[in-house]
């Protein structure tokens, strides 16, 4: 077996990374999507973009982190557990 490239995260962390990774991913969609309908394709400047993205990560990230026990006990509501 081949060693990792990098040395795994403990467990504990998994309710900051979960949420970090999410809170990346999801705020640049929409802030892509949110920059090509206010600028359209032709008007659509990278640095803009990166802009709304890193505004909305900053507070994409502290939200998910905020609510996330929140969304769970309304999950555990609806879906059943084994």
């Amino acid at each position: 077996m081949s060693k990792p490239v990098f040395r795994k995260l403990p467990a504990h962390t998994m309710g900051y990374v979960m949420p970090l990774i999410l809170s990346i991913i999801m705020s640049c969609i929409v802030s892509l999507i949110s920059t090509l309908k206010s600028t359209g394709f032709s008007g659509f400047e990278l640095p803009i973009w990166l802009g709304a993205w890193g505004l909305s990560w900053v507070v994409a990230y502290p939200v998910l982190l905020l609510i996330l026990p929140l969304v769970r006990k309304l999950t555990s509501f609806i879906v059943e557990t084994p």
